[in-house]
């Protein structure tokens, strides 16, 4: 009987353990957003690509549109890209 309280009481905290360093996810917005239909405004807007946004929707009755935070500005700003030292490259 001891010995299946200890089992379950360590198992209890290795659990509670894993659920202390979970991080909660990051919300971030997609510059591209499905559609009309079932979807408000601005429709569901995860997807990365247009290319992305495309698939998703093909014969569901719905169409791709920019995500007006990005469109007006409102979105994340974006990340500079670091410089590249390359050494120039001579013309064909």
């Amino acid at each position: 009987m001891r010995k299946t309280q200890l089992v379950l009481l360590t198992f209890g905290a290795v659990v509670l353990a894993g659920f202390a360093t979970i991080t909660p996810a990051a919300a971030r917005d997609y510059p591209w957003c499905a559609q009309g239909g079932e979807y408000d405004y601005p429709g569901e807007c995860a997807y990365s690509t247009y290319e992305q946004c495309q698939a998703s929707v093909s014969g569901r009755l719905l169409y791709c549109d920019r995500n007006p935070r990005f469109a007006y500005g409102q979105g994340q700003p974006a990340q500079p890209r670091p410089q590249r030292r390359g050494r120039p490259v001579a013309p064909y």
